[in-house]
């Protein structure tokens, strides 16, 4: 027996529940000279009193015991311990038996009386499914390692180079100006350039110059003194002063207006400016992070936008890619979204279907990574399974959507170039890829050989034919 199987036993937890003493005793023997930890119940109460009490890692469970049955234990165990697997043993084994069992979660089932093979065999088979579980979840970790910086996530090159990038301005004073579509996450990006930088200790303060008029933007920026306008009661300071020693964030700073971009561009020159209504100068250490969707240099050409003021901000230009030409992103966002949002919501959702990943994976996405995050809140809301399907996305179809840049597709192409992506976003990692499209893994090995789809970076040992 190698190591890993030794150890995979060594750390295996197994509760025998079974109302008669010699069906305790000999599965308790054989199974513990396969080297498993085991442990009896005589009952389905006693047998959840431990189940309370302990972590395990399968139960072998009688269907016919007095006052509490089998699958009533199951169902109590999937609520108390949810990755626990559970057998139901059985004299009376029928179709409809195994069928019940199967829809409340068994992992599978035994006819007394059984052969000892036959059970170390099937233990063996869900020890190592577990292990290749937790193999996965570590994976999952250190994949989303591999392609995060701060609360960015993403495996597409351009977008691992924006990453780079933004790492090294945290390191510098220089001004940074982030571009890119609405939704595309510019404030994000920001706040991860600020936990990044040395001023990472110090404040980090947003404003969107989109949303206030003039006056009032001015007022939010600069403070003003008692009695510079109507209703200024007292001194009130601005966001500048708010900032000091740490990182201020100007939304949409292409929608300022002239008057204001000439006090920026004072401000970033001499690091001073007056508060409005005051005479005296206010000294402020202030690194600026700013952003926008327009075309800046359209918009110096089309004298909007004071091209002094725009090579003041154009130190570290960073443009974020949108998504629609990042899609191999999209399992990812999803993953990473629909933990964020189930721990929100207190909600336990598995995954997503094939079908309403695909859905995910064609949409166009106008409004971006916002636009992703609304459509599943929404689809968390009204989903009613532990998986999310395509009707749950309430996304419209678009004009269009079969056509491929090569002209239309079959569904079947379709498919396999979902699965291919799927498998390719988790290395090859097949537990992974069949969680994410909602299907089991000897489903998905019968795609792969059909579509002669190869798993990327990884020897193929564990094909459903050699099981």
């Amino acid at each position: 027996m190698n190591r890993e199987r030794t150890r995979n036993r060594e750390r295996t937890r197994i509760l025998v529940v079974d109302d008669e003493e010699i069906v305790r005793e000999s599965l308790s023997g054989w199974l513990g000279e396969d080297g498993y930890r085991v442990d009896v119940a005589p009952d389905g109460p006693s047998a959840l009193e431990k189940v309370k009490a302990e972590r395990w890692s399968i139960l072998l469970v009688d269907l016919k015991m007095p006052g509490m049955d089998g699958l009533q234990v199951l169902e109590e165990v999937r609520r108390i311990q949810p990755d626990t697997a559970v057998v139901i043993m059985t004299a009376y084994a029928t179709v409809s038996t195994a069928v019940t069992a199967i829809k409340l979660g068994a992992a599978d089932y035994l006819v007394k009386p059984f052969d000892p093979e036959e059970l170390s065999l099937m233990i063996e088979k869900i020890v190592g499914q577990q292990a290749l579980l937790r193999e996965t979840a570590l994976l999952r970790k250190v994949i989303k390692r591999e392609y995060r910086f701060r609360d960015l996530v993403s495996k597409s090159p351009a977008m691992q180079s924006v990453f780079r990038l933004a790492r090294a301005a945290a390191q510098s004073p220089s001004t940074v100006l982030v571009l890119g579509e609405s939704g595309t996450g510019k404030e994000v990006l920001a706040r991860a350039i600020h936990l990044d930088s040395r001023r990472a200790a110090n404040a980090f303060v947003a404003v969107s110059c989109a949303a206030l008029p003039d006056s009032l933007l001015e007022s939010e920026l600069f403070g003003h003194e008692k009695g510079a306008f109507t209703g200024a009661v007292g001194r009130r300071k601005g966001t500048f002063e708010a900032a000091d020693g740490g990182t201020l964030f100007l939304d949409e700073i292409g929608d300022v207006s002239p008057k204001l971009q000439l006090d920026l561009l004072r401000v970033l020159e001499d690091r001073r400016f007056v508060r409005v209504g005051g005479t005296e100068p206010v000294s402020v250490d202030v690194r600026i992070i700013a952003a926008t969707n327009r075309e800046l240099e359209k918009e110096v050409r089309a004298g909007r936008f004071r091209e002094d003021l725009y090579y003041r901000l154009n130190v570290i230009p960073i443009t974020l890619v949108p998504l629609r030409d990042r899609r191999e992103d999209i399992p990812l966002l999803v993953e990473t979204l629909l933990e964020r949002l189930c721990a929100e919501q207190n909600r336990k959702i598995d995954g997503v279907s094939a079908e309403a990943m695909a859905a995910l994976v064609s949409h166009d996405w106008n409004g971006n990574i916002r636009e992703l995050r609304n459509v599943l809140e929404r689809a968390l809301v009204v989903a009613t399974g532990s998986f999310l399907q395509a009707g749950d996305l309430g996304l419209a179809e678009r004009p269009g959507a079969e056509l491929d840049r090569a002209g239309p597709l079959s569904l079947e192409e379709v498919e396999r170039r979902h699965v291919a992506n799927v498998l390719k976003h988790t290395d090859g990692n097949v537990s992974q890829a069949a969680r994410l499209l909602g299907i089991d893994r000897v489903t998905l090995y019968n795609k792969m050989r059909k579509y002669d789809i190869k798993r990327p970076n990884h020897e193929d040992s564990h094909m459903a034919g050699s099981r």
